[in-house]
C-alpha cells in the first residue's frame, strides 16, 4: 500500500517526538512492504513566526491531499506569556479542526502494567481500565455564536449550539466503535439542565434501536466525572459533546499514570489527524529527554484508523510494551530506583530495532 502522510511537528518537543514516530513508521512500512510518502509543514508558533498564521494555507493544502496527518504539539511561551497577542498557536489547532472537518476525537485509555504504581488511583481500580473516549470537536461552546464581551467589558457571552447532523454523525461513530469492542456505550450529557444535552439524549435514544446489540446508558457529566475515578473499568466507549469531552478526557488521561503514554486520533471529513494528547513542553525542547511513546502510539492508531492496517499497528504496540518491560524508557516513566533514563532518540532507535527484529 502507498501511504501519503502530512507530518506537522509543531512547537516545543514536537519535532523531537515526531521524529521518533516517523522513524518507527518507516520501519513498519519497510517490514510490511508499504511505500511511505511523507512531507512536512509548519503549524503553531513556528508557523506564526514564518508566515504570521498558525495554520498557513500551504499547510492546509498538504493536509487535504494526504491520507493522514501525524501531528506533534503546539504552544510557545512567547505567546502564552503575552496576553495582548492577537494571534496564538492554539488558533491554528482550532482552524485545522474546522477546515479538515475533524469532528470526533478518539482517546483510548488503558493501563500499562509497569505504570500501575504511578496512577493516582489504587491499583485495583485501574488495572482493568480499558475504554475509549469519543469527543465531538466542531460544535458546542467553543464554536457557537454569538460569542464575546460587551462594549464596557463587564459582560461576556458564549453560545452552545448543536445541530442534529453534528450529533448524529458522532453518535453513529460511537455506536460503531462500541460494536467493535465490548458493546457498551455511555452517552454523557447534562440533559437535566441544558437544551442541547436534551437534543443529544433524544437523538441517541432514537438511534439506539438500530444497534440492538449495544447496551446504552445515559449519565450526567458530573456523575461521569465521579465514576472515572471511582470505577474507571465500568466504561467501554464514552461519547460526549465538545466541552464536556475536553474536561473528561483530561481527567481520564491521568488514570494511566503518565500523560506521555496517551495517543489520540481526530477523525475528519477530509482526512484524520493523529497526535499525542500532551502539550509542547517547551522547557524540555531540544534536550532529547521527552517521552516519544504517546506519539509513537498515535502512529499505531494512524495505521489502524487511517489505513485499516491492524497488524502494523499491533507491532508498534508490542514494541512499546517491550521497551517498557525492558525498562528502556525516558526519565518521566522510570519506575525503579537507579533505573537509567534513556534519551528520546535512544527510545526511538530501540523501537525501530525491535520492529526490524
Amino acid at each position: 500500500m502507498k501511504l501519503n502522510i502530512a507530518v506537522l511537528p509543531g512547537d516545543g518537543i514536537g519535532p523531537e517526538i515526531v521524529e521518533q514516530a516517523l522513524k518507527v513508521t518507516k520501519a513498519v512500512c519497510e517490514k510490511f512492504g508499504h511505500t511511505l510518502n511523507d512531507e512536512m509543514a509548519l503549524v503553531g508558533a513556528c508557523a506564526i513566526d514564518a508566515f504570521g498564521n498558525p495554520y498557513p494555507d500551504s499547510t492546509h493544502e498538504l493536509c487535504m491531499k494526504s491520507d493522514a496527518v501525524l501531528f506533534g504539539a503546539i504552544g510557545s511561551p512567547k505567546y502564552d506569556n503575552d496576553p495582548t497577542a492577537k494571534i496564538r498557536p492554539e488558533q491554528g489547532l482550532l482552524a485545522m479542526r474546522k477546515k479538515l472537518g475533524l469532528y470526533a476525537n478518539l482517546r483510548p485509555v488503558n493501563v500499562f502494567p509497569s505504570l500501575i504504581s504511578r496512577s493516582p488511583l489504587r491499583a485495583d481500580l485501574v488495572e482493568h481500565a480499558d475504554f475509549l473516549c469519543i469527543r465531538e470537536l466542531t460544535g458546542g461552546l467553543y464554536f457557537g455564536r454569538p460569542q464575546g464581551r460587551s462594549e464596557d467589558g463587564n459582560t461576556a457571552v458564549d453560545t452552545c449550539v448543536y445541530s442534529r447532523e453534528e450529533i448524529e454523525r458522532i453518535l453513529k461513530l460511537a455506536f460503531e466503535y462500541a460494536g467493535k469492542r465490548r458493546k457498551k456505550l455511555t452517552v454523557v450529557d447534562k440533559a437535566n439542565i441544558l437544551e442541547t444535552s436534551r437534543l443529544w439524549r433524544q437523538i441517541a435514544q432514537e438511534m439506539a434501536p438500530y444497534y440492538p446489540d449495544i447496551q446504552v446508558e445515559y449519565i450526567y457529566v458530573d456523575n461521569a466525572a465521579m465514576r472515572l475515578v471511582q470505577w474507571p473499568s465500568s466504561f467501554d466507549v464514552l461519547v460526549t459533546e465538545n466541552m464536556f469531552g475536553d474536561i473528561l478526557t483530561d481527567e481520564a488521561s491521568v488514570i494511566t499514570g503518565s500523560l506521555g503514554m496517551l495517543p489520540s486520533a481526530s477523525i475528519g471529513l477530509h482526512t484524520s489527524v493523529f497526535e499525542p494528547i500532551h502539550g509542547s513542553y517547551p522547557q524540555a525542547a531540544g534536550k532529547d529527554i521527552a517521552n516519544p511513546l504517546a506519539t509513537v502510539l498515535s502512529a499505531a492508531m494512524m495505521f489502524e484508523y487511517a489505513f485499516g492496517l491492524m497488524k502494523e499497528g499491533q507491532i508498534i504496540r508490542e514494541a512499546v510494551t517491550a521497551s517498557m518491560d525492558a525498562g528502556f524508557v525516558t526519565e518521566d516513566i522510570t519506575t525503579e530506583p537507579g533505573q537509567k533514563a534513556r534519551k528520546t532518540s535512544e527510545v526511538g532507535d530501540w523501537l525501530v530495532n525491535y520492529i526490524k527484529g
